[in-house]
């Protein structure tokens, strides 16, 4: 399929689904504001982007661009109960939409940050990658006293001063190492805390006291929930597991191949 199909195959069908929508989105009566802000969102403008970042260059010729901008201002009519006299910028100010335009160049660049080749972010997994389903993470969630050699703690945030993680290992009383980490200021608080997480496990296995058993604790609980999660495979997760499950980590291994998490609920 060429560029110049995939348009009109995208023209065809949004224009369709206008127009059904226009027999129950009058001026004065019918789908009021927030239901047809909802449509557009959730099914006009996913069928716009649909591959978007193979063919957001094609948007610099004036002919397919304004194939699109047609769609947007058919949609933008709608939702603002305008009539087809006004202008497109003043129905950007009344709906509060984006411009067809930018968004493009959003979806394109969040997936080149999340999915595309050698990212600094969380991204997908190949399939090839993926953990197999049978192993899996056990996790227990309360306190219980502290019977381990060595104790974890990590926390990761993310304020207007940017996005960061930091890690301290204890052994008893004693401060072995604690690490700190700066991450890009577009991740979130969430890939703040699994890279703690992440670079805790890490730490752990580089230690010569291998053979002593550890304890891990974190207040997130988002985390703990994507360990035991086989439907999301990104980098950030499947690298704990992966971690998470070194053998010589000498934690309680039960016949399954699962490993114990401990995570401690810490109220702020």
């Amino acid at each position: 399929m060429t560029f110049r199909e995939h348009i009109n195959q995208i023209e065809e069908k949004c224009t369709k689904l206008i127009f059904s929508l226009a027999r129950s989105a009058k001026i004065t009566w019918g789908l009021k504001h927030k239901a047809l802000k909802t449509i557009y969102t959730g099914a006009i403008l996913p069928i716009i982007l649909y591959r978007a970042p193979i063919w957001k260059d094609v948007m610099k010729r004036s002919c397919y661009k304004a194939k699109i901008e047609r769609i947007k201002r058919l949609i933008n009519i709608k939702i603002a109960k305008a009539y087809r006299t006004v202008s497109n910028e003043a129905l950007y100010v009344i709906t509060g939409l984006m411009p067809i335009n930018l968004k493009t160049e959003e979806a394109t660049k969040l997936h080149e940050m999340t999915r595309a080749e050698e990212t600094m972010y969380d991204r997908a997994m190949d399939i090839r990658n993926w953990v197999h389903p049978s192993k899996h993470v056990t996790i227990i969630e309360g306190q219980e006293k502290n019977t381990h050699s060595l104790q974890v703690y990590t926390d990761g945030s993310k304020n207007e001063e940017g996005v960061g993680s930091g890690i301290a290992v204890f052994a008893g009383t004693n401060l072995i190492t604690t690490q700190m980490y700066r991450l890009n200021g577009r991740c979130t608080n969430n890939q703040a805390e699994q890279l703690a997480i992440l670079k805790a496990l890490e730490c752990i296995q580089n230690l010569k006291d291998a053979g002593k058993t550890i304890i891990v604790y974190t207040d997130s609980r988002i985390t703990l929930q994507l360990l035991t999660n086989h439907k999301r495979h990104t980098y950030l997760t499947k690298s704990e597991f992966r971690s998470w499950r070194w053998k010589e980590m000498n934690g309680r291994l039960n016949s399954a191949g699962s490993k114990h998490m401990r995570g401690r609920k810490v109220m702020s």
